[in-house]
């Protein structure tokens, strides 16, 4: 796609994301950019004023990696505003200390250099360490300190020297809109024209996004930071040395100024901020009056890591306002409904050069080269928009910005929040719930306990072992052996309709979709530059009526923007109004057959085709799919008629030894097949060939969007690597390793039941995807031998969907 024409840019906000967007846009031929502030130039009073200026690069999101390791690349060239002194995590506890080597694989997957030290070696480090607590260390040298206020004046200054201009003392009181578009910004003083109007205001985001009825799911919350008195250990010639010491086994992180110490503390309760409470007639409304009390329990945690400091005062202090999101990334994006208005709010120092690059190639572009899926403000369904779920998942999230986080690890609360009409059927079989989207999805049965008896299975280690059970092994083996149910309601279900349903999807989509009613076809979403946005199972159920298997509501939001505006077409989410079980097994055929008059058998109803039937007296929509690779079908019906389905399903399944199974064992069967996950196989990073999906291209299909990007030479494959050793589980995001180089990572993983083998599927140069490559995978220091596979590792055949 070409960059779009430059336009009157107006940026919300002078700290350190929006001087650093100006940048990055000015950069890129956008030079009429005008940047206003309601405080003043630059120290405006927002968290960028008060901020630490911690860069870490490591996260276990490879995007925020990136974010933070483009703002280390870039802050490292501005005149005195980078000090790369590098970063010290330190374990006190065996449980950090193996998270350490668990930080320190995704590190080196996603390249950022970084070293586990003995406790010596910290001790070396940070002479004020006690070296009896510390068991060891993770040092990242790349890492720094930024003067988030002077990085964000260069930056400005760059900016302005191409066009942009600055204003502060301008507080935003209307974003002006015509015919569903930004046309400019009304302060207290002025108005200015725009095209484009970029919310980075901080935790004042709330307000600006409200003014064009959109809601910006952050929360401003208080974070505790100190200087204490001077130490005549530390050197009062430099103002910062020694690495960012974090100590998050206790919520604490350490950064030297001059003789005296900075401290972080996330220690303490959390402390919601109204903003109608914020002082306005100060220069600091984001400095907020230090509460000693909390502060208490934190300082003595310091003493005992730093003894140095058993003498020591807390000189000064202050209650400094952030924001906090419901899942802890940064909210970008642009407005659905009010188009040129755009966000770039809930971001760190950290990460915000990184944002502001993203940004800046979406609105110029059209594209980030950085996938923003966790990131796009758009990714959360309405329940996940209420302000007590913001308020008190954004309160979670500040306690947990330290805690030692499982994969697989659901929130606590507010729980169950969305539920399948089969939920309290599931309760009495004993499921054990994990949550995505709010859903409450079960990941396996009590009730199949006696099935897992005698079954076979390697000894698992702590992490491994978490959110997980033998029980699984038994519903994966059962599933293929004889027939099992699975709720698959949770997935995201649209209706596209109306005249030019047909065009509008194949316009918008890689596969063929002309055909008959009845048919269903596996497609891909893409972008302009032709990476996978997402895949689809699209199900033409009459001439105008298609319904569509999407990942999420970043689908909808992607087709929302790309339909016709003669209303030939219309989209809407039926995800709530219906529900699906997956019926899938051997004997499957056995059990849905009796049920209908329709003609269920393989020469009646193929393989990827729909149809509408009745299970006794229930309407359904059945589509002859499985994603477990198995015979049987997706049962749709809708909300009200679910629980009657699931009883009918279950009574006439007795006689076939018919379950329920969970998203443990449906993951492991997946992977069997080779059946990818968007967003973890594959991202808008990734194009159709290289992860292994260009049989749902048709280039001979007509115009798709994404089309003429597309190159069959990929660089890069996702490879499955089957792992040598029966009890070497791994579960994601591991480095692979080839003669002791970094050349990939892993996306999904699980142990295959039917091939008796652990499964990782990872990116790797295409010179290394090839089958019979040796490879190996890190695993918590460990190194895990691995072999590229022919994929699939089950059934490459089809034997069993097709019988």
């Amino acid at each position: 796609m070409s960059a779009k024409v430059p336009g009157k840019v107006i940026i919300v906000g002078a700290g350190i994301v929006g001087c650093s967007l100006a940048d990055e846009l000015t950069a890129r031929g956008w030079t009429d950019v005008t940047v206003l502030d309601q405080g003043p130039l630059f120290a405006t009073g927002g968290s960028s004023s008060h901020a630490p200026g911690l860069v870490f690069q490591t996260n276990p999101s490879k995007t925020m990696t990136a974010f933070a390791a483009y703002t280390v690349q870039k802050f490292a060239g501005l005149d005195g505003a980078f000090n790369q002194v590098g970063g010290l995590e330190v374990a006190t506890t065996p449980e950090r200390l193996a998270e350490l080597e668990r930080r320190h694989g995704f590190a080196s997957a996603w390249g950022v250099r970084g070293e586990l030290l003995s406790p010596q070696e910290c001790v070396e480090l940070w002479p004020l360490l006690d070296k009896d607590m510390v068991l060891g260390g993770f040092h990242t040298p790349d890492d720094g300190l930024a003067k988030a206020v002077r990085a964000g004046e260069v930056q400005a200054q760059r900016a302005m020297a191409r066009g942009a201009v600055f204003h502060g003392n301008q507080p935003v009181v209307e974003i002006l809109q015509e015919n569903g578009r930004v046309v400019g910004v009304r302060t207290e003083h002025d108005t200015f024209a725009a095209d484009v109007v970029v919310s980075a205001a901080g935790f004042w985001g709330q307000r600006i996004g409200a003014m064009v009825g959109m809601t910006v799911p952050l929360i401003p919350l208080a974070h505790q930071y100190v200087r204490t008195s001077r130490l005549s250990e530390l050197d009062d010639s430099r103002e910062a040395g020694r690495p960012i010491l974090r100590h998050q086994d206790r919520d604490l992180y350490f950064r030297e100024h001059h003789d005296r110490l900075g401290i972080g503390s996330y220690a303490h309760r959390p402390m919601p901020v109204d903003l109608d409470d914020l002082r306005d007639d100060g220069p600091m409304p984001s400095m907020l009056e230090f509460t000693e009390s909390d502060f208490a329990e934190p300082w003595q945690d310091c003493r005992n890591l730093l003894p140095a400091l058993g003498d020591a005062k807390v000189e000064e202090g202050f209650n400094g306002i952030f924001s906090f999101t419901p899942d802890g990334f940064p909210l970008l994006g642009e407005s659905l409904e009010v188009k040129g208005f755009w966000l770039a709010e809930a971001v760190w120092v950290t990460h915000s050069a990184g944002v502001a690059r993203a940004v800046a190639e979406w609105i110029v572009d059209g594209k980030s080269t950085v996938d923003v899926h966790e990131c796009d403000v758009h990714r959360f369904e309405d329940v996940q928009l209420a302000p007590d779920y913001i308020a008190e998942r954004g309160c979670q999230n500040f306690v947990e910005v330290y805690d030692i986080l499982h994969p697989l690890q659901p929130m606590e609360s507010p729980r169950p929040l969305r539920v399948s009409p089969f939920y309290e059927r599931q309760r009495e079989l004993g499921a054990v719930f994990l949550e995505a989207a709010g859903w409450e999805r079960p990941h396996w049965f009590e009730s199949n306990a006696h099935l897992a008896a005698g079954i076979d299975l390697p000894e698992r280690d702590a992490w491994s072992a978490r959110y997980w059970s033998p029980i699984a092994a038994a519903e994966a083996r059962h599933t293929r052996e004889k027939v099992a149910l699975y709720d698959m309601t949770p997935l995201k279900r649209l209706e596209v309709a109306g005249t030019g349903a047909l065009d509008f999807l194949q316009r918008m989509t890689t596969n063929n979709l002309a055909k008959k009613p009845g048919a269903v076809t596996y497609t891909l979403l893409l972008d302009h530059a032709g990476g996978v946005r997402s895949d689809l199972t699209v199900a033409r159920l009459a001439k105008d009526r298609f319904q569509v298997g999407a990942n999420g509501n970043l689908d909808l939001d992607w087709l929302a923007r790309h339909l016709p505006d003669d209303g030939s077409v219309q989209v809407r989410d039926i995800t709530a109004g219906t529900c699906c079980i997956g019926v899938w097994g051997r004997l499957a055929r056995d059990l849905v057959q009796p049920l209908t008059q329709e003609d269920f058998s393989h020469k009646g109803f193929g393989y990827f085709k729909a149809k509408r039937a009745y299970l006794r007296n229930i309407p359904v929509t059945a589509m002859r799919l499985s994603y477990v690779g198995e015979l049987g079908w997706e049962l749709y019906t809708t909300a009200d008629l679910g629980q009657r389905l699931w009883d009918v399903l279950w009574e006439a399944g007795q006689e076939h030894d018919v379950i329920a199974a969970g998203r443990s064992a449906f993951n492991s069967l997946r992977l069997e097949k080779g059946y990818r996950a968007w967003g973890t196989d594959m991202t808008p990073e990734h194009d159709p060939y290289s992860a292994g999906l260009g049989f749902a291209v048709r280039m001979d299909s007509g115009d798709f969007l994404g089309k003429d990007a597309l190159r069959d030479a990929p660089e890069q494959r996702l490879a499955c690597l089957a792992l040598d050793a029966r009890d070497h589980v791994v579960l994601g995001k591991e480095p692979v390793y080839s003669k002791e180089e970094v050349v990939g990572y892993v996306t999904s993983a699980a142990y295959g039941y039917t091939i008796d083998k652990p499964i990782a599927y990872a990116w790797l140069p295409s010179a290394l995807a090839e089958p019979g490559t040796r490879v190996e995978i890190g695993y918590f220091g460990s190194r895990y031998p691995a072999t590229v596979a022919e994929e699939p590792l089950f059934d490459p055949e089809m034997s069993r969907i097709r019988r």
